[in-house]
């Protein structure tokens, strides 16, 4: 987590976000356009990032399933907008991986479109959760999908995934830039957290940071 001192995800939001994430949550639908986004009935935190950031995984960590999400070491697995029910409080929100491989321009472009307009134009969307790969920090293609999400004026967060890859110095290094990195953006939470799935490292965090964006 970062150091930020004026911000901490304390132990009363995390054993909110241990609760939330006790309830049901089942798969709903995947979106492939616009018109079959289901009602905003109810507050949405979503999660976006390269593909192969592990966000398929974190998402499994963070429900306690298995295979909630489907994991894959192929770039491009989620090719829809994948919406989950938390109980009946929130939908959980899995967005198609960007920095996509092997596959066809028209449809990576298909999928831009449809990321974009979700974001513009998704009142119930509380936040998106932003997946920064720790062995790698912000890319390119990071920094566009920032950009975005300041243009749209939609709050995210950024989340350091597999943590437990890189060692204690680099993870340092690694949360020193991204901090930087963070507060040049408008839109952007101060406050980043790092994770590793196959640890259960920074998880219940996420899941009171998940709360916090509910709640806010």
């Amino acid at each position: 987590m970062s150091d930020t001192p004026e911000l901490k995800i304390d132990e009363e939001l995390i054993a909110e976000g241990v609760s939330l994430f006790r309830l049901p949550i089942e798969f709903v639908k995947g979106v492939v356009n616009e018109a079959g986004l289901p009602d905003a009935d109810r507050p949405e935190i979503a999660f976006a990032g390269r593909s192969n950031v592990g966000k398929s995984s974190l998402i499994n960590a963070l429900c306690g399933r298995k295979a909630l999400a489907r994991t894959s070491n192929t770039p491009g697995r989620t090719r829809e907008i994948n919406y989950f029910t938390i109980g009946d409080e929130a939908y959980l929100v899995d967005m198609p991986g960007y920095g996509f491989a092997k596959v066809p321009k028209e449809m990576v472009a298909g999928w831009t479109r449809l990321i974009e307009k979700y974001l513009r134009g998704r009142l119930s969307l509380k936040r998106a959760f932003v997946l920064i790969d720790a062995r790698h920090g912000i890319k390119k293609n990071d920094t566009e999908i920032m950009d975005k999400l300041d243009a749209s004026a939609v709050l995210y967060q950024v989340v350091l995934t597999k943590i437990d890859k890189i060692n204690k110095t680099l993870l340092e290094q690694r949360l020193a830039e991204t901090d930087a990195i963070v507060k040049k953006h408008p839109a952007a939470f101060p406050l980043v957290i790092a994770t590793s799935s196959a640890k259960n490292v920074g998880i219940d965090e996420l899941k009171g940071a998940v709360v916090l964006a509910l709640n806010s």
